[in-house]
């Protein structure tokens, strides 16, 4: 059997940001302060590496309060019904110098496939004996395919939330021993 090697999410050194349209005219911009992970390698190019994280829905933060409050609620995320959002792999394919991660993203028990392109920072050592991989995450999925389906409509016919959301993961992974 095979050597693999488990890594776990750096909260410190990692971050889960979100990008929509408002208006169809600006984009507003939120994290995710609390989330989990791990991935689990083979091999030291991280292909066919199991990868899942979780996100604390409730750890929304676009910066202003209300909105914050308002995707917690029923209209958007219905946090108190459904506190967690999470993610498995199914594949991750190395494509050139970089990665294709494909899996199953659940949000509001919604399950649907996702795919995200992934660039590999690499490997090093930290201060502390440490060692850390960095990746760079990038995608897009339509809200209104999870139950995100709330939408607004200015006077002047402007949508006031855009479907596309673009993900953007900046992920460090600390090898455990």
């Amino acid at each position: 059997m095979a050597t693999t090697t488990t890594w776990v999410i750096d909260p410190t050194h990692s971050e889960i940001q979100f990008k929509v349209k408002h208006l169809v005219i600006s984009t507003v911009t939120g994290n995710f302060r609390s989330f989990d992970g791990k991935a689990v390698s083979a091999n030291e190019d991280f292909t066919d590496s199991e990868i899942e994280f979780t996100i604390d829905v409730n750890s929304i933060d676009t910066n202003q309060e209300q909105r914050d409050a308002h995707l917690k609620s029923a209209d958007f995320f219905d946090a108190e019904k459904y506190p967690k959002m999470s993610f498995k792999s199914t594949s991750f394919k190395k494509e050139g110098s970089d990665y294709k991660l494909v899996g199953d993203l659940t949000i509001k028990d919604v399950t649907k496939q996702v795919e995200l392109d992934v660039e590999f920072g690499g490997v090093a050592g930290d201060f502390y004996g440490n060692t850390k991989a960095g990746f760079e995450l990038s995608g897009k999925i339509s809200r209104r395919e999870f139950g995100l389906v709330w939408s607004g409509i200015t006077e002047a016919g402007t949508v006031v939330v855009g479907d596309d959301i673009k993900l953007v993961l900046s992920v460090q992974f600390a090898k455990q021993a």
